[in-house]
């Protein structure tokens, strides 16, 4: 598996005919039917609140986006409940820009068991059923909200 930005894992990640790229340039998808992308940071702060997501964009021969969304999906510790939100990145213009996608705000407050936890977060698309590729992911990030 790939680490992107210092702690995310690609489904499929060490075979080249899906992904392809080095671990100090971005992961570009070639082509896959499902996305999976994960992360997780231990020892959270559960008294702030954070925001994760993900710095992406799209090469000039991107497809299977058109009517597909991704989840963006996170939470505290292994029992938490998911916070998510569903992004269409066909939407994403011009090729090759690098956007900032979110996911919602994560707080704590009736999630965590403890004061500090892991934080799981992830990125989805395995649902439509479609053949898609062409999207770079630049970086994952969960930093807190001030």
């Amino acid at each position: 598996m790939w680490t992107i930005g210092g702690g995310s894992n690609l489904c499929h990640g060490s075979r080249r005919h899906i992904w392809v790229g080095r671990p100090d340039q971005p992961a570009e998808l070639l082509q896959v039917m499902w996305l999976e992308v994960t992360g997780s940071v231990d020892n959270i702060d559960t008294s702030k609140t954070y925001e994760f997501g993900f710095k992406v964009s799209m090469t000039p021969d991107a497809f299977g986006w058109k009517d597909s969304t991704v989840q963006i999906m996170a939470k505290f510790g292994k029992r938490g409940n998911y916070v998510r939100r569903r992004i269409n990145l066909s939407s994403i213009r011009p090729e090759g820009k690098v956007i900032e996608i979110l996911g919602p705000l994560l707080m704590a407050k009736n999630q965590a068991n403890s004061p500090r936890e892991t934080l799981y977060f992830g990125m989805y698309e395995v649902w439509s059923g479609k053949w898609k590729g062409g999207l770079k992911i630049h970086q994952a990030f969960v930093r807190e909200r001030k």
